[in-house]
């Protein structure tokens, strides 16, 4: 049975501002093959950091709520985790 989750994935672009498009089209495509329906992703943009981690000073904020079986989250999980574009990832069911 599929669940309603909701996760914010920060992106490094550092360098990459141009690609922003194609890294979450990336990372929707991986989602979509993992089997989570894709529901509403929202670029909220480029944001500065509290505090300087892992020497980057900003992020790109992306929105992303879809449905996915419970055993396809660690997946996603662990994709993102390798993914070296992603900064942080954090999800929760809605």
């Amino acid at each position: 049975m599929k669940r309603n989750y909701e996760g914010i994935i920060v992106l490094n672009t550092q360098g990459k501002e141009d690609g922003v498009d194609d890294m979450v089209s990336g990372i929707s495509k991986k989602m979509e093959e993992e089997g989570a329906t894709l529901a509403q992703i929202d670029r909220l943009g480029k944001k500065e950091f509290a505090y300087n981690a892992r020497h980057l000073a900003h992020g790109f904020y992306v929105n992303i709520q879809f449905d996915a079986t419970p055993e396809a989250l660690p997946k996603i999980r662990e994709f993102l985790k390798r993914d070296e574009n992603v900064h942080l990832q954090y999800f929760q069911k809605r």
